[in-house]
C-alpha cells in the first residue's frame, strides 16, 4: 500500500500525461493544412510553373501533386486508426519525402533531387509488407 502523498503525486503525473497527450483529432488540423498546400502547389504548378523541360510539368509535379492529396485525404482516417500518431506521421513523412522531393526535382528541374521518393517507396513496401505478414491490417 503507498503512503497518501505518494498517491497524490502518482495522480498528479497522470493527468500531467493526459493533457500532454496529442489529441488523435488534431491530425484533421494537419490535413487541412497539407490540404490548403497541396492545392496551392497544384494551382501554381497548373497555371504559373513554366518549366524548360516540359516533362517536369507533364509527369514530376503532376504525380507530387497527387500523391500529396492522396496522402492528405488518408490523413482524414488518422483518428479511427488502431495508432493514430504513427499513421499520421507516417503519412506526414511520405508527404515530406516522396512529394517535396518531387516537387524540388520538378522546381530545379533536376531528377537528382527526387532521390528521397525511392527511400519513400522503399519504407512503404516494408510497411505494408510487415502489415500483410503479422495479419494486423494495412492501417497499424
Amino acid at each position: 500500500m503507498m503512503p497518501p502523498e505518494l498517491e497524490v503525486k502518482t495522480e498528479e503525473r497522470k493527468e500531467c500525461m493526459r493533457k500532454s497527450e496529442m489529441d488523435p483529432y488534431h491530425w484533421h488540423k494537419i490535413a487541412a493544412v497539407s490540404g490548403i498546400a497541396a492545392l496551392g502547389l497544384g494551382t501554381y504548378g497548373f497555371h504559373i510553373f513554366k518549366p524548360e523541360k516540359p516533362i517536369f510539368k507533364e509527369h514530376v509535379w503532376q504525380t507530387a501533386y497527387l500523391y500529396h492529396l492522396f496522402h492528405t485525404a488518408a490523413l482524414l482516417a488518422t483518428p479511427v486508426t488502431k495508432r493514430p500518431h504513427v499513421f499520421g506521421g507516417l503519412l506526414t513523412a511520405g508527404i515530406l519525402t516522396f512529394s517535396g522531393s518531387c516537387y524540388t526535382a520538378a522546381y530545379l528541374e533536376d531528377r537528382n533531387y527526387s532521390a528521397l521518393s525511392s527511400i519513400w517507396w522503399l519504407c512503404f513496401c516494408c510497411r505494408l509488407g510487415k502489415s500483410v505478414i503479422l495479419r494486423i491490417g494495412i492501417f497499424l
